[in-house]
Parts: C-alpha cells; sequence; structure tokens
C-alpha cells in the first residue's frame, strides 16, 4: 500500500495527564519533524525540542521521536511527539500538524494502515485492540500472544495442510484418463481426518481465545426459589439481587460483572422458568431464555428433589453451551459439598446460603473462561470461531461427497471455500466491508 496523505491524532488517553502523545503517519512526516525540530531528526532517537507555532509562538516542550519507513509500526514514516498531557496543549500541536500537510485519522487508522502494509495480519490487528480493551490479566496476556502471531500461525499451520490436500485431490481430477481411481487413495483420508482433528482442537482453541478476551457469560437458569439470586448475591459478594420466599421476584435479568483471580465473569440472574399467566413474568421467562441463547455457560441451579426433573431445561441448548448443575441447599438436606462430571455435566453440590461447595463452583466457571489453558493461550473473536466453525462445515460435506460419490470436483470446491473461510481470519481473503467493521471499533490513535 502507497498512502498519499499523511495522518495525525493525539494518541494517549483523554484527559489531563503528565505526558501526552501525538502520533502522525504518512509521506509528509520527514518535512513535518524537520520543520517542528529546525533540522532531519535521527531516526530513533528521542529529540528533546521546543514545538512552535508557524509564528515562533511557543506551543510546548517535550521529546520528537522519528521512525522512517518500513521500520515503523505502519510500515510508513511515523513520527511520535511527546509533550505535557494538557488537552489544550495537544489539540493546539495536533492542529499545527494538520497545519502542515497532515489529517485527523480515523479510528483505528494506523493499525490498518499497518496491515495494509503487511506489518501486521488481520488476527493479530483485532489483537491490538483486545489488549487495550483487556478486561482481566489473563484476556491481556492472551491479547499479547494472539498479537505475537501465535494464534496466525495455527491458521497458517492449517491453511498450509489444507492446500496440500487440494493439491492431492485437484492432481487426481487432473488425470480421468488413468485406470486407477487415486481418489481412492486411502492417504487422502488419512489427510482429511487428521486435517479435521487439527481444525477440532484449533476450535477448541479459539473457543477459550472469546472467552478469555470477552469474559465468560454465565446464565443462572432454574425454576422460581430454585436459590438463583442468592447464589448470584453469593458470588458477586454483595446483595445485588432480592431475595424473598416468594416465588417469581425475578422479572428481569439481572446482570453483575465480577473477576475471579483475573478472570472476567458476566453473571446472569434470570427470571424463574414456568408457564405463568402473569404477563410481566411471562416476559421475564422470555427474557430469560433469550440470555440463555447467547450464554457460554448454562448453570442450573435445582436441588437434590427437582434435580432430574430439571435437567429438562437444558436439553435444546446447542452443543456449544457448556453445562454446569448446581445442587443448592445441601445445608437442609445435611449432605455433603462435593462434584463429578456427569451426562456431559459438571454437578456441583452446595449452599448459596452458606457458602459452602461454592469455591469448586468458582473453579470449574475459572476453567471454563480459559483460566490454566497453558501459555499458549491466544485471544480471538467470535466471528473468528464463526468462520472456523464454516471451514469444519466444508470440511464435513468434502468428506461426505468423497465418502458416497468419490465426485472430486465436489469435494475440490468445499476445500476451496474452506480455504477462503480460513483466509478471513488473518485478512489473506478479505472484503472493505469487513475491515471497515473491524478498524471503526478501534480507538483513535491507534
Amino acid at each position: 500500500m502507497t498512502s498519499i496523505d499523511t495522518i495525525a491524532a493525539i494518541a494517549s488517553a483523554p484527559g489531563a495527564a503528565g505526558v501526552g502523545v501525538l502520533r502522525v503517519s504518512g509521506p509528509a512526516v520527514p518535512a513535518i519533524a524537520g520543520e517542528l525540530l529546525g533540522r532531519d531528526p535521527q531516526p530513533r532517537h528521542a529529540h528533546f525540542t521546543a514545538f512552535r507555532e508557524r509564528d515562533g509562538e511557543l506551543i510546548d516542550r517535550g521529546l520528537l521521536l522519528y521512525f522512517p519507513a518500513p521500520a515503523s509500526y505502519t510500515g510508513e514514516h511515523v513520527l511520535e511527539l511527546q509533550g505535557h498531557g494538557s488537552p489544550v496543549l495537544l489539540d493546539t500541536l495536533l492542529r499545527r500538524v494538520c497545519a502542515m500537510g497532515a489529517r485527523l485519522a480515523r479510528p483505528g487508522e494506523f493499525t490498518e494502515r499497518a496491515f495494509l502494509n503487511g506489518k501486521l495480519d488481520l488476527a493479530q490487528a483485532e489483537a491490538v485492540a483486545d489488549l487495550i480493551a483487556a478486561r482481566s490479566q489473563a484476556g491481556a496476556r492472551a491479547a499479547l500472544r494472539s498479537m505475537e502471531g501465535v494464534f496466525s500461525r495455527k491458521v497458517d499451520a492449517l491453511q498450509q495442510a489444507l492446500i496440500a490436500l487440494r493439491v492431492h485431490i485437484e492432481a487426481a481430477i487432473d488425470f480421468p484418463e488413468e485406470e486407477i481411481d487415486f481418489l481412492a487413495d486411502p492417504a487422502i483420508m488419512r489427510q482429511l481426518d487428521a486435517l479435521r482433528a487439527q481444525l477440532a482442537e484449533l476450535l477448541r482453541e479459539a473457543q477459550r481465545g472469546v472467552r478469555l478476551n470477552d469474559g465468560l457469560r454465565v446464565a443462572i437458569i432454574g425454576r422460581p426459589n430454585a436459590g438463583k439470586s442468592s447464589l448470584l448475591n453469593a458470588l458477586a459478594g454483595s446483595d445485588r439481587a432480592i431475595v424473598t420466599d416468594i416465588a417469581g421476584t425475578t422479572r428481569d435479568v439481572l446482570r453483575e460483572q465480577l473477576s475471579l483471580d483475573g478472570i472476567a465473569l458476566e453473571l446472569a440472574d434470570t427470571a424463574g422458568l414456568r408457564e405463568t399467566d402473569d404477563p410481566v413474568e411471562r416476559e421475564g421467562v422470555r427474557r430469560a431464555q433469550g440470555e440463555l441463547a447467547r450464554a457460554d455457560v448454562a448453570l442450573l441451579v435445582t436441588d437434590a428433589q427437582h434435580a432430574q426433573h430439571d435437567l429438562a431445561l437444558l436439553a435444546d441448548l446447542p452443543p456449544s453451551v457448556e453445562r454446569l448443575v448446581l445442587i443448592n441447599k445441601i445445608d437442609l438436606e445435611q449432605a455433603g459439598a462435593r462434584y463429578e462430571t456427569r451426562d456431559d455435566a459438571i454437578w456441583v453440590w452446595a449452599s448459596a446460603k452458606t457458602g459452602v461447595g461454592l469455591d469448586a463452583l468458582r473453579d470449574h466457571l475459572k476453567q471454563l473462561a480459559g483460566a490454566g489453558s497453558g501459555e499458549g493461550a491466544f485471544s480471538a473473536r467470535r466471528r473468528h470461531v464463526l468462520a472456523l466453525e464454516q471451514v469444519a462445515v466444508h470440511l464435513h460435506n468434502a468428506h461426505a461427497t468423497l465418502v458416497t460419490t468419490r465426485a472430486g470436483e465436489l469435494a475440490a470446491e468445499e476445500l476451496r471455500q474452506a480455504q477462503h473461510a480460513l483466509g478471513e481470519i488473518t485478512g489473506s481473503y478479505t472484503s472493505d466491508d469487513l475491515l471497515g467493521a473491524i478498524f471503526s471499533s478501534f480507538c483513535i490513535g491507534k
């Protein structure tokens, strides 16, 4: 990419601070730097200088750093000005730079230029925004690893394996006159099976990455008076929800953000799920079901007496939603705290009232959110997961085609579409609309 304009923006946070930063990128940077400094700047050297208006009036004193292309963040000539963090001074300095040939940058335009100039791929560029917006230490570490290319390298390895398989299949298509059925070669199915297994592992890692990045969304569900609001209060450490003996106290969705050892969670206390003639409670039930549809985890609160019956509330959930069953009120049953895995769900026996057994619940929530994922954990976005799921569909279709009809052209087309979906993650295949949607969510100056 060759830019014909120069962009500038205040890169430090709004408001007064000890230091403020202004960033400039583009072909006019050497001229702007020379005019502000009074001489040609030395690359990658901090110059202490006076920033002045065209008529010589002093604006501020600070540091000037010049990074010539292509060894810069954007791949263009970049100038960074550091002065006092006064919004008035920074705005004056920004107007001065714009008067010398720059224009105001759009949100995310610096990182967009870094992507377009090949300094970052799209997944790495998104990780920059994720690092800035990280809500937990674990999320920040995961975003940093993604920014350093951990996720991108895994996608690239999958891409290379997919290309190798396409070459094998398309070579078989190119020689239809041969008596040997190359598509029946067991090596093709072995390659495809290995590719699907590799994809399944990457998809699991990406799902954990989304949770580390966005936080784990937990919908607390159950019948009325099961103890959902008591559980929310116990986990939040405050009386956020009203707790009474009257069934149907909770009518709307009550959300609480909390951090468990650096892991971000969003708890949603929902209305008790039951048939009701009360129009307000019925609306609460509808909202509870909507919350359940967007959750990462369905936390069913029940008790020993109603557990088997209440499991029906988890029956229609998609496979991507994790299931936790809390057998509450063990203080009334004189039962001990414990946990086990049963029916593809984690079961925890605890008391929201006394707190007994809730440590095990917290540990399981942290694990589901990605804690303990290892040093290779990376951040991801929901669009990445959707793209990987689309790849899985195409690979499944290719497998079914080879098994049933052995139609090489159809299988090759499925693999081509799978490769296209993978390319959307790193930006090797993308659209202007997608780029606009991604970079418009960045802060100005980054």
